[in-house]
């Protein structure tokens, strides 16, 4: 049998001691909290957005704070969802599933692309997108990003809290 040397318990120990527990009422108390996926959306047959255009949405009651804030870009860091080269279908689950994961988030960003290879200049990836986000009842808002953060490929998105 083989003797664990000094180094090794050194080691262990200070990988141990590192890791703080677990809180496991915690990761109880979110799970329950947490909504279903949202799958009651419907895929668009025709782009109607153009990829250089502009899109913002906001419900009643938004803060036009919170709107300036997301036209600048002046937000903290956040989890991004990138959905180049995904199907209609594709983009519609990875969206579902990426914003199941994310409720608690205040934000996210999707990014759609500007839909260089789709006919006529029409991206039917950011139609979709806007579509499906328009139909979620956990977006209180969505606004292109600046320049710096994808422009007109990719949206930022403030998400209710509950």
């Amino acid at each position: 049998m083989k003797q664990i040397n000094d180094e090794d318990k050194q080691l262990f120990r200070s990988t141990v001691d590192a890791n703080a527990p677990i809180d496991k009422d915690s990761i109880r108390k979110n799970n329950a909290l947490k909504k279903p996926a949202f799958t009651a959306y419907s895929y668009i047959v025709d782009a109607n957005l153009e990829g250089s255009e502009i899109v913002s949405y906001s419900k009643n009651g938004v803060s036009t704070k919170v709107i300036k804030k997301m036209k600048q870009g002046n937000l903290d860091t956040m989890p991004v969802l990138d959905l180049h080269g995904q199907t209609v279908v594709e983009a519609c689950e990875s969206l579902s599933t990426f914003m199941y994961h994310h409720q608690f988030d205040s934000f996210i960003q999707i990014i759609h692309g500007k839909g260089y290879h789709s006919e006529n200049g029409m991206s039917i990836l950011k139609t979709q997108v806007v579509n499906f986000l328009s139909q979620h009842p956990q977006v209180l808002a969505f606004n292109s990003c600046p320049d710096k953060d994808g422009g007109t490929g990719a949206v930022f998105v403030l998400l209710k809290q509950n």
